[in-house]
């Protein structure tokens, strides 16, 4: 059974996607960092990948409000005004390296969130709850879909990891600094994630309308992306869900556990073969998954054996795609020759994404750099742009994506920076609500001794 089950996101993107690669609408930047530069040490070619993608949340951010936009090329479904709210939460994680790094200044850096908490504030929002996408100068819903048209919990839940960052990270007492604090913490504190029980049921809702209710009727049931959802919704100091809604819900659905050998490789949770890789991904920019531990998996562990069978199986390679190898593996959620696809071993249509093997840098660094090599130095003049790799490639088809997408980039910044420093890992790991949201779900993790 396809993971789309649990991840009408994706469901949602793939039907509606056909027309959306396309030449992107970002201006062209001529300059060095676009050419392949062919004696670069693994440190300097980590640099220049963290840095090129940035660009994507920095030089291509909604002027108006900052936030992220959905895509670097134009959609007739919805113009170019969109930004997203899950990928704006990993575009302010992207900010926090930036800043570290100094790619800009800690100033640049508190200005641009602020104009992005500022104008969150004056969004619409549903209980708390922001939609998935939004009008980037004016803060009105953009529908995701004919009755999505109101809250999206997941995408806020990505959106309020990358704040809890910041906030964590921003603490200096200059005036600037704790107008951002103050300001993420009104937001964090108003949103209302037992609303999101439906009427107090042992489970969360993805979504919520004013205008269609609870019609979209989406439990946001385990393995997938949501882990993150869970966490928050624990730990909020306002409106918390109480553990029963974890147990009972995220952890009761029928493709929760796996316990199975594939390739030899023990997958403790999920579907066959571990679904697409960004499961790995979006819930653990922020939470830390080395020792972190509950019941019913070490999550390591889970992360880590999902990225080696996924690996395993391109190597494989049972259709015979091209160029599927040790040096090019990676199947996930991204665009495809056709539209947009969730890609796995059990959906595999002979679409490799970057962003894949490479935000997948903390589970398999040997492996993810081999495939960083094959990328940029075997195929960087089809794939190597303005803001880092576009987001996919299919050799077989002879097909080479111009576009970019948010919640792809984001995530190969903040893992890889996971990998060299932990930087976002032990910021988010060090909120006091996450801690407490963590130990009431009864988790255990190195950050809680």
């Amino acid at each position: 059974m396809k993971y789309f089950v649990y991840t009408y996101l994706l469901c949602l993107l793939a039907s509606g996607g056909q027309a959306q690669v396309k030449k992107s609408s970002g201006k062209k930047i001529t300059d060095k960092s676009l050419q392949i530069q062919p004696n670069l040490s693994d440190s300097q070619l980590l640099d220049l990948v963290q840095q090129q993608t940035f660009r994507y949340f920095w030089d291509f951010a909604h002027p108006v409000s900052g936030m992220a936009r959905e895509r670097s090329n134009k959609s007739p479904d919805y113009g170019d005004e969109v930004v997203t709210t899950g990928g704006t939460g990993f575009g302010v994680m992207a900010i926090i390296v930036a800043t570290e790094r100094k790619w800009i200044t800690r100033e640049q850096a508190v200005a641009r969130l602020l104009k992005i908490i500022s104008f969150l504030r004056k969004a619409d929002h549903y209980h708390g709850i922001f939609p998935h996408w939004m009008n980037g100068e004016t803060g009105k819903t953009i529908p995701f879909g004919r009755k999505d048209d109101g809250g999206d919990l997941v995408e806020s839940a990505f959106l309020f990891q990358g704040l809890l960052a910041a906030r964590q990270y921003f603490q200096q007492g200059v005036p600037a600094e704790r107008e951002l604090r103050d300001n993420i913490n009104w937001t964090w504190k108003e949103a209302e994630w037992d609303w999101y029980t439906r009427d107090g049921r042992d489970v969360l809702y993805w979504h919520w309308s004013p205008n269609n209710g609870w019609a979209m009727n989406h439990r946001i049931l385990g393995w997938n992306e949501c882990l993150i959802t869970y966490v928050l919704a624990a730990s909020s100091p306002s409106y918390p869900v109480k553990a029963e809604v974890y147990h009972k819900g995220w952890a009761a659905s029928n493709y929760f556990r796996n316990d199975r050998d594939f390739y030899g490789i023990r997958l403790p949770l999920g579907f066959d073969y571990g679904g697409p890789l960004f499961f790995t991904h979006y819930s653990f920019l922020g939470l830390d998954p080395h020792g972190l531990k509950d019941r019913y998996a070490d999550y390591w562990t889970q992360n880590k054996n999902h990225t080696l069978i996924n690996r395993e199986y391109c190597i494989r390679n049972p259709k015979g795609f091209k160029g599927y190898s040790a040096d090019c593996w990676g199947l996930t959620a991204c665009d495809t020759y056709d539209g947009y696809d969730a890609h796995s071993p059990t959906n595999d249509f002979g679409t490799i994404a970057p962003t894949a093997a490479l935000s997948s840098f903390p589970y398999t660094p040997e492996y993810s750099m081999q495939a960083l090599k094959h990328f940029y130095f075997k195929l960087g003049g089809n794939i190597w742009s303005q803001y880092g790799f576009t987001d996919a490639f299919n050799e077989t088809k002879q097909w080479y994506a111009t576009s970019h997408i948010a919640i792809d980039q984001g995530p190969i910044i903040v893992m890889i920076e996971n990998y060299r420093s932990g930087l976002l890992w032990k910021l988010f790991m060090s909120c006091p609500e996450i801690k407490t949201g963590l130990k009431k779900l009864d988790f255990s993790s190195p950050h809680l001794n």
